[in-house]
């Protein structure tokens, strides 16, 4: 039984023959430079599409690659989504299946300013995650910096990401959800408001509210990635965080009861030495 992502290219396969676009699967199979025998197994149900299949065969017919790994959207992209639609370079396993690309603080500002460089993905860590919703579409993770999203997240945290298309923006953004907005010169880590409809913008929000709201021109974004999934640093048990901050307390009130000798010892100090002069 093929998974649902082969299932829907299988669709397209068969909406590309009966439009007459292709007149059989050998020829469809040779346009995209695979073996029809392979392909007549997937057709079959023997085996799932590749991820290099489906890579070329949505350079080669436009086929919608939010429809393939969603089911959202139309089957096959118009030539102004087309022109729209970045292709995103990705690191796969020997059994081409996709890893999870990690951008880490020193790479991000290589990464909004390079992104399409394929040797400089490839040369980023990856992972893999064994959650089946990390098997189906593109992610990435990103390190979290500075403190503009603490509580919710803090720094030295990794947020895990899908990929939006760009053709789902104005629909698939959700307000108040938490995204990684890739700009033409930075990686943010934000909450959301979604203002396409109305002036082709998103507004950025900090949990932290010492950052105030800014909005971004969605031309001025090239990619945008939501937030499923945080990785953070171990914690110590409770118990040992009860203890750590009762060590501190006491440290603390051992400071202040020598801070109130000293000023005790200065007041009499003071008070003698008035009591002189008046002499």
């Amino acid at each position: 039984m093929s998974n649902i992502v082969t299932q829907r290219f299988i669709k397209c396969h068969d909406k590309l023959k009966s439009d007459g676009t292709v007149r059989s699967s050998r020829q469809f199979a040779l346009s995209v430079d695979y073996l029809p025998q392979s392909l007549s197994e997937i057709l079959k149900g023997r085996r799932d599409a590749t991820v290099s299949l489906m890579e070329k065969t949505i350079d080669k017919y436009k086929v919608n690659p939010v429809y393939l790994f969603t089911g959202d959207g139309p089957m096959f992209m118009t030539e102004e989504e087309n022109q729209d639609f970045r292709t995103l370079t990705i690191v796969t396993t020997v059994n081409e299946d996709e890893r999870i690309v990690h951008v880490p603080i020193p790479a991000q500002a290589g990464y909004a300013a390079e992104h399409t460089d394929p040797n400089f993905i490839q040369d980023l860590p990856s992972y893999v995650l064994p959650d089946y919703k990390y098997k189906v579409g593109t992610h990435r993770s990103f390190d979290v910096a500075g403190d503009s999203m603490e509580p919710t997240l803090f720094e030295g945290d990794k947020v895990v990401c899908s990929y939006l298309e760009p053709t789902l923006w104005e629909t698939g953004v959700k307000s108040n959800y938490v995204y990684v907005i890739i700009t033409r010169a930075d990686v943010l880590v934000q909450r959301v408001s979604n203002l396409v409809k109305e002036s082709r913008q998103l507004e950025l929000i900090s949990d932290n509210l010492y950052y105030e709201r800014t909005t971004i021109k969605l031309n001025d974004i090239r990619e945008i990635w939501y937030v499923r999934a945080r990785i953070s640093p171990f914690l110590p048990s409770p118990q040992n965080i009860k203890n750590l901050v009762r060590e501190e307390v006491f440290e603390l009130r051992k400071t202040m009861q020598q801070q109130s000798r000293l000023i005790e010892n200065l007041n009499a100090t003071i008070t003698q030495l008035v009591n002189q002069r008046r002499d």
